[in-house]
């Protein structure tokens, strides 16, 4: 049974439509005005619109359209209209799901909305071991799938047991595959689809037999949606990179938990910039230098940077592959989604190295000018539950104050820092200083593991377990110069630059930032010489 809202501003029609809908089982309301629909639907829980577009202009049936997808991504609207022609060429038209001619037969629009019930059951049944949907498309457009997905009884930190994969096909072919990794918690995931021609599709989502033995899988509801133009996420899903697995078959290590787009628009130009978070990554950075130069052990990196013109013409696509090395990507692609292959234990991707394996993460649109990276990880804190449990399956932790080669202590052990800062010819990294009165630096004593890069980072001090705010004394950054490498010697000053300071926090229990510790702000940038060091006071 449906929640159905009927909108028309003719009383005839709309008495005889509620009176077949509700006959055939509807929950159901009217409104003959925009005003009065748009009231009536923010005081109920309304799954479909059945809307006159002429109320009595067309212009007012856009403008409620416009207003009802504002309000909710999922409603589902149907438009009847004896003049096609206003919405069809209109950007309005990419969000209904159909458009129907009147005058409209009552069997045939019961039968839109009866498909639409069937759907709607099956999606909403559940934990099943496997699911389908059934989409229906006007037109060629791009789909996503959201799906809600669980593996009862495993757990992310236990070898052999560690989670499920998940497989999604698109009638019958496989779109992607989809790692639980949060045991018997339902998470949802979304995934791309591709661009689907007009007419139906089945969409399937089942245990992969890769999952290890015995190891069950649950899906929950599954929400596909189709994007076209001018809705504002279709380039950012459009031009989204697929990315096949490693070929050593490690299902569970390195496995993508997000992907996030970044748009820039200057002089013309359009750039999306697509990043991948990895629970890890197995080589490359070590885990100590993870934890003091980023604040975290996962891997961030950008995959896939596309950029266009004021027409939308395609000016280059650049990815980054072995050696950080950026190049012009010149391999396939499956409509303008670019086919990866991550090639290197510190997730570099190539056109070559296809495996089994197929990621397709949709991204999230990030805004980080006035934030760290990492902020994208915030916004799903069981990542650092993820992280911090596949370093302990990986036998990369160590009890707190040992040393056992490139392992760290607990997370939940490293107070982090956001800054924005800017160094020339130097690297900086911060320190704290607790009752005991000795300060624990970052770097623990090397340059490189000091931070370069300018703009806003996270960088992790280690202390003692059940470290609280009111342990600490005071803080600040150390201004170290520059180390030597193959390419030049290392300079003989520099300086560093502490422009703001952003979140301070120890990790919660589960793993995730906990509350910000100091929030008093810079009254002014700090600049140091390389060599000094700045204290700041915590009280």
């Amino acid at each position: 049974m449906r929640r159905i809202l009927i909108v028309d501003d003719d009383p005839d029609q709309l008495e005889i439509r509620q009176l077949v809908i509700r006959h055939s089982g509807h929950r159901t309301a009217i409104a003959s005005a925009a005003d009065e629909a748009l009231r009536i639907f923010d005081a109920g829980r309304f799954d479909t619109v059945v809307l006159d577009l002429r109320l009595p202009a067309p212009e007012t049936g856009l403008a409620l359209i416009r207003a009802l997808r504002e309000r909710s991504a999922t409603v589902r609207i149907f438009v009847l209209s004896g003049w096609p022609a206003d919405i069809e060429q209109a950007p309005e038209r990419a969000m209904v799901q159909e458009v129907l001619t009147k005058p409209v037969n009552s069997g045939w629009l019961l039968r839109r909305l009866a498909l639409l019930a069937c759907l709607a059951l099956l999606l909403a049944s559940g934990p099943l071991r496997a699911a389908e949907a059934v989409i229906d498309l006007a037109d060629a457009r791009e789909v996503v799938a959201s799906l809600e997905l669980s593996a009862p009884g495993t757990q992310w930190n236990r070898k052999g047991r560690e989670g499920a994969l998940a497989r999604v096909t698109v009638d019958g072919k496989l779109a992607a595959h989809v790692p639980v990794f949060l045991g018997g918690t339902p998470l949802r995931q979304s995934v791309l689809l591709g661009r689907l021609s007009a007419g139906r599709h089945t969409v399937h989502v089942e245990r992969d037999e890769r999952s290890p033995e015995g190891v069950e899988l649950k899906t929950g509801p599954v929400r596909l949606r189709a994007v076209s133009q001018p809705d504002p996420d279709f380039q950012m899903i459009a031009n989204a990179p697929v990315l096949f697995g490693r070929r050593d078959d490690q299902l569970f290590t390195d496995v993508p938990l997000l992907a996030y787009c970044e748009i820039t628009a200057a002089g013309g130009r359009t750039t999306l910039e697509y990043t991948v978070i990895f629970s890890n990554e197995d080589g490359g950075t070590s885990t100590r230098a993870l934890m003091a130069r980023w604040g975290r052990t996962t891997d961030i990196e950008y995959v896939y940077r596309v950029s266009f013109d004021q027409s939308g013409r395609r000016l280059s696509g650049i990815i980054q592959t072995r050696g950080h090395a950026d190049v012009e990507f010149t391999g396939e692609r499956e409509g303008e989604h670019p086919l990866l292959g991550v090639v290197t234990l510190n997730n570099m991707v190539a056109p070559e190295g296809r495996s089994a394996i197929r990621w397709a993460p949709v991204p999230v649109m990030a805004d980080l000018s006035h934030a760290s990276r990492e902020a994208v990880m915030d916004q799903a804190p069981w990542t650092y539950r993820i992280a911090a449990e596949e370093l302990e399956r990986e036998g990369k932790l160590r009890p707190f104050g040992t040393v056992n080669g490139q392992n760290i202590s607990d997370p939940r052990n490293y107070l982090t820092f956001e800054a924005r800062i800017l160094s020339r010819g130097a690297r900086i990294s911060p320190a704290v200083r607790l009752r005991d009165g000795i300060w624990q630096a970052a770097h623990l004593g090397r340059a490189d593991y000091a931070v370069e890069r300018p703009g806003w980072a996270r960088m992790s001090v280690e202390v003692p377990p059940g470290t609280t705010a009111g342990d600490i004394q005071e803080f600040g950054f150390a201004c170290l110069t520059e180390p030597a490498n193959a390419r030049a010697p290392a300079p003989l000053a520099g300086a560093c630059t502490v422009e703001a300071v952003g979140a301070v926090f120890l990790p919660g229990r589960d793993f995730a930032p906990g509350p910000r510790l100091w929030t008093r702000p810079l009254t002014a940038p700090v600049t140091i010489d390389s060599g000094q060091m700045v204290s700041l006071p915590w009280k």
